[in-house]
């Protein structure tokens, strides 16, 4: 049998084959962060495809943290039954699932946080121990909620990866000014959550190889020193990933450009100059190969025998198991691929495919400022 439907394990927690569903916001959950009816079909449906580890869905762990209109949400003990229905929902088809955590920061939505946004420049010291507090008791519902993992988001320009990126991270206090000084907010809530998990329950950072920011930010060598000090800490999984969602978001997600659905998510009065500007991206991001997996070779000397997984443009069953067998990665982490086939694992399983459907439009994406529910849109946007 490929070695992609071997098992393997995070922590204690057994993952049956090296396929992950990279977590992405969905647009299902109510107003104020509930559990729908669509995200349990979701989940149901992916785990019922047969992908072995479901990260779900950058769950907010802060009020002021919001993302969109309907981001789902982990940050009051009322949300923990629909987080126990959302873990039935993958449990009933044999599947494990991992809530992804995390904190908008300047990306977080004024309309949505109610709120001035948050970041390093502009945040106090108690705010700052607020939020790790969050993340804490965040952690706390999520193995209340029967979560077989949880991953911190310290990627695509949210609150964790602006920390510890120079170019967003001003700061010259402990919290900023050198790279342990910028690593200091992750280390803390690490050791937070890590003093209130069951014992082998698995913690997984998902961190920037690259910003791709203006002036330099998380670059590759930044990145495998921050992997050596997660690995200090006796986390149980790193997922590499790049780019921000404000300033290099098709660096992040490659692909086409879906024009008129990004244009369309803006002001009537700035549909034209945004329609221009995204016109102006077309072509430079094309998907050629996996755009990640080079960085895992970096971070691999540094990281030892923890499972290290990259997202980003698998498309093809046997790239997939090369990139396996030779160590490249642990774990084959997708997103965009599974939006368009929940049953994709189960299809390369049975012989019936050997590569993904998706065509890398984009337009799943695009949902996401559109507030509408992140499916695949290939013949466009619903009229």
């Amino acid at each position: 049998m490929s070695i992609l439907f071997s098992p393997m394990k995070f922590g204690e927690v057994t993952v049956k084959n090296r396929f992950i569903h990279s977590a992405c916001e969905d647009n299902m959950a109510t107003e104020n962060g509930h559990v729908t009816d669509g995200i349990i079909d979701k989940l149901n449906r992916l785990s019922r495809g047969e992908v072995g580890l479901i990260i779900w869905s950058h769950l907010c762990v802060h009020p002021s943290g919001r993302t969109k209109k309907y981001q789902a949400a982990i940050y009051d003990d009322a949300m923990i039954d629909g987080l126990i229905r959302a873990v039935g929902a993958v449990h009933s088809e044999g599947g494990k699932i991992a809530f992804q955590l995390g904190h908008g920061g300047l990306q977080a939505s004024k309309e949505a946080a109610g709120n001035a946004l948050m970041s390093p420049a502009s945040m106090s010291a108690n705010q700052i121990k607020d939020i790790i507090t969050s993340f804490k008791m965040a952690a706390r519902r999520a193995v209340r909620a029967g979560a077989d993992a949880i991953q911190l988001h310290a990627a695509h320009g949210y609150l964790l990866n602006e920390f510890l990126s120079p170019y967003f991270n001003q700061r010259t206090d402990e919290w900023g000014g050198s790279d342990e000084n910028r690593f200091r907010i992750l280390r803390e809530i690490v050791l937070e959550i890590k003093s209130i998990l069951p014992g082998g329950f698995p913690l997984l950072i998902k961190l920037n190889t690259n910003d791709y920011s203006k002036k330099e930010g998380i670059t590759p060598s930044l990145a495998a020193r921050y992997a050596k000090w997660l690995k200090a800490l006796s986390i149980d999984g790193l997922e590499i990933s790049c780019g921000t969602s404000m300033a290099a978001p098709f660096n992040m997600c490659r692909g086409d450009v879906p024009v008129d659905e990004m244009a369309g998510s803006f002001p009537e009065s700035k549909q034209d100059t945004m329609k221009s500007y995204f016109e102006s991206l077309s072509g430079k991001f094309d998907l050629k190969t996996p755009y990640n997996v080079e960085a895992t070779k970096f971070i691999r000397p540094v990281f030892g025998d923890i499972p290290l997984f990259a997202v980003g443009g698998w498309r093809e069953l046997k790239q997939m198991e090369e990139a396996v067998q030779k160590g490249d990665t642990d774990f084959i982490s997708m997103c965009r691929p599974f939006i368009r086939e929940p049953n994709l694992v189960k299809r390369f399983k049975q012989g019936k495919t050997v590569k993904s459907s998706c065509e890398n439009c984009n337009k799943c994406l695009a949902a996401l400022p559109n507030d509408i529910p992140v499916q695949c849109y290939y013949k466009g946007f619903p009229e």
